[in-house]
């Protein structure tokens, strides 16, 4: 039986950027576990380089002990290969379920979503980046739960590897526009790249296609992707927000840290799953795949702080749309929507909105023949079911925040209105005066 080490190869799992595989077992522990490879066989300067940084990062790796962090049990050298043993996991790539599913069910991708947010959060409370986050790295088990893996693996993909040989081992499909420019990475990169993922979840396609690995990083650094509602009519508004916000091409403008996204992802997937059991009939089921169902129309920021007795609602920072509380205030069905200052829509949240419904800017390929089948898809669904979308317009700028995520129809200012009638009345009676002068 062949060996890695102490390790006893069962089969092989599959080929990597990077080296190959294995299933194990470990007889020393009696346990079965999986064995990724890395080949060191470059010149001896690099290759005693490249394995110090290995060792290194596999450390650093090893500390992240987290419900939805892979376990890494050991790493070792054996002839011109290191490697790393980790826990075996049964289930699937998200990537496989991406290929089988053209889009995966609203409350099941926000979940798995959330718990890679969460892994994240963790990891950058502890100062490591992954770098490579892909729906390749994300695997969903059997029993539900998501676990991200090639923490550690990632940081020398992206760095040593690149320099060593010239290539770019990364996904680029992934990477966000500071590293696609060669900028220094930092955690909100994995915030974009994770961003990347709930779109293809979300909606079947990436928001960055082109017929190229150099196309597809111009789309990433100079192109504002459809917002998702667009391609997927069912989606409930709030995660258009959520979704450019996450995606935005500035750092600054993103999501700060990886708790803030978790829990816009989970308040937006608990109002989904409420708007769906609201729609049903008594008894029964919630359906996943049922319309959000917009609430009442919101109180403006000023009836926000009459209601409060003349103060405005308390916001309790880096909890975004957890915030997201619908309390009538004195038994009508007015609701008071409280949403923290992290969850306020940014100047990529408006172009995001101001590009529903712009053509892709590159060649036909197979991804963008199914946004344009969505599309049509999404116009005929509007058409017959959905009320006329708001434009973005200057009045964008003049909602609140609540008014834009329900879609509440713009009313003219009474005083404007008494002024525009009191106009016309002063038309007609200089009209009239030239007429009889």
């Amino acid at each position: 039986m062949e060996k890695l080490g102490r390790y006893e190869i069962v089969a092989e799992l599959g080929q990597g950027a990077m080296g190959t595989v294995y299933k194990a077992r470990d007889p020393l522990l009696d346990r079965i576990v999986a064995i990724k490879t890395i080949s060191l066989n470059l010149p001896r300067d690099e290759a005693a380089e490249f394995e110090a940084r290995f060792y290194q990062e596999a450390k650093a790796a090893g500390q992240l002990s987290h419900p939805n962090i892979v376990t890494i049990y050991d790493i070792g050298k054996c002839e011109d290969l290191a490697y790393m043993a980790m826990e075996y996991l049964e289930g699937q790539e998200l990537r496989s379920i991406l290929g089988a599913e053209s889009m995966i069910p609203i409350d099941r991708a926000l979940l798995i979503a959330a718990q890679v947010a969460d892994a994240l959060q963790f990891a950058h409370e502890r100062q490591v980046v992954h770098r490579d986050i892909k729906p390749a790295n994300v695997m969903v088990l059997n029993d539900g739960l998501i676990k991200i893996t090639d923490f550690g693996i990632a940081r020398m993909r992206n760095n040593e590897v690149k320099t060593m040989t010239g290539m770019i081992l990364g996904s680029p499909k992934y990477m966000s526009p500071e590293q696609v420019a060669g900028k220094r990475a930092d955690h909100r990169s994995d915030l974009f790249s994770l961003g990347v993922v709930v779109y293809e979840m979300l909606t079947g396609t990436s928001p960055f296609v082109a017929d190229n690995i150099h196309g597809v990083m111009y789309q990433t650094l100079n192109f504002t992707p459809p917002a998702p509602k667009t391609l997927n009519p069912d989606l409930p508004e709030v995660l258009n927000y959520i979704v450019a916000k996450v995606l935005a091409k500035n750092a600054e403008d993103r999501y700060q840290s990886a708790r803030d996204l978790e829990n816009d992802l989970r308040q937006a997937r608990a109002d989904y799953l409420e708007g769906a059991t609201q729609s049903t009939s008594p008894g029964a089921l919630p359906d996943p795949a049922r319309p959000f169902v917009a609430p009442p129309a919101p109180l403006t920021r000023e009836e926000d702080v009459d209601a409060a007795g003349g103060k405005p609602v308390e916001e309790e920072a880096g909890n975004a749309l957890s915030d997201h509380d619908f309390n009538n205030t004195d038994d009508t069905t007015n609701p008071q929507i409280r949403i923290s200052s992290s969850f306020d829509s940014t100047e990529a949240t408006g172009r995001m909105a101001a590009f529903s419904g712009m053509e892709h800017e590159f060649d036909a390929s197979s991804d963008s023949q199914k946004i344009e089948r969505l599309k049509a898809l999404s116009l005929a669904k509007q058409q017959t079911n959905e009320p006329p979308a708001i434009s973005a317009s200057t009045t964008w700028g003049n909602r609140t925040a609540a008014e834009r995520m329900s879609g509440a129809p713009i009313e003219l200012d009474p005083k404007l209105r008494l002024i525009w009638i009191g106009s016309v009345f002063l038309l007609l009676a200089a009209m009239l005066l030239l007429i009889f002068s």
